[in-house]
């Protein structure tokens, strides 16, 4: 949610907005979850120091004990960021796509001054949550019109499992996760994953395709020092810096009272 919401108009809980063509209505938001969580902080931080607390920090700081509560690391998360009056389903276009080339991924984080570690590292996220079938069906089953209908980058071995997973013909919105080693841990494993041609959407396994991208997925592996400590550490720094685009702060925006719906 932090991520869908930074990507399009900024770190301002326009992702949180009601209404009939706001950002949560968008195809690639329309499978978020979560919001009930960030509502009842809202309503408890209203009681205790009312219109102090804006539901982009809640986002932001949400998103870090997200991590923290599925064995990942901790950060300092710089707060002061108010709340955004605009969500156009429209704006969400430069979100990254399930399907986007490597090139496309990096403009697209490059445009919110994301390098291409940051690139890597924050996708990692993906250790932990789910993917609809609808959005990595295709690999499945009809990947190309040339005779072969199976993504040739799925592990052969794996695609089984996610065809009982995915049925051609329903289960659109069932969900999978992300990582089906250990999909409730943050961890290295979705890295590993992808090297073994277990990725679930088409975009992450085109990071380990790419010799760019594999670089830092190498570097997340490496087992000098303790597992998976580089990939920590850089995933929070990367956060911090996702958490800064588009901020508004002083006299810009608002501070809520309720985070579906603007003042």
């Amino acid at each position: 949610m932090h991520f869908h919401d930074c990507f399009v108009q900024g770190c301002d809980a326009s992702i949180l907005i009601d209404g009939p063509s706001t950002e949560k209505t968008a195809g690639p938001n329309l499978n978020l979850r979560g919001y009930e969580v960030i509502d009842d902080a809202k309503t408890q931080l209203e009681a205790a120091c009312p219109g102090v607390v804006s539901c982009a920090d809640i986002v932001t700081l949400a998103a870090r004990d997200a991590v923290v509560l599925t064995n990942g690391p901790s950060w300092q998360v710089p707060t002061g960021r108010r709340d955004g009056r605009v969500s156009l389903a429209s704006d969400t276009a430069n979100l990254p796509g399930f399907n986007d080339s490597i090139g496309t991924q990096k403009q697209k984080f490059s445009d919110k001054g994301l390098n291409t570690q940051d690139l890597v590292t924050l996708v990692g996220g993906h250790t932990i949550g789910t993917s609809a079938c609808q959005f990595f069906r295709y690999r499945l089953y009809n990947f190309n019109t040339t005779g072969n209908d199976v993504d040739p980058s799925i592990n052969a071995a794996f695609l089984p499992q996610l065809q009982a997973l995915c049925l051609e013909n329903n289960n659109e919105t069932k969900r999978v996760s992300l990582d089906t080693y250990s999909p409730n841990k943050f961890d290295t494993s979705y890295f590993t994953n992808l090297k073994n041609g277990r990725g679930i959407l088409e975009s992450d396994q085109k990071l380990w395709s790419d010799a760019s991208t594999r670089t830092f997925i190498k570097s997340f592996l490496s087992i000098r020092g303790l597992p998976g400590l580089k990939f920590k550490v850089k995933f929070g720094k990367s956060m911090v810096k996702m958490g800064n685009i588009g901020v508004k702060t002083g006299t810009e925006g608002e501070i809520r009272k309720v985070c579906s719906a603007i003042n």
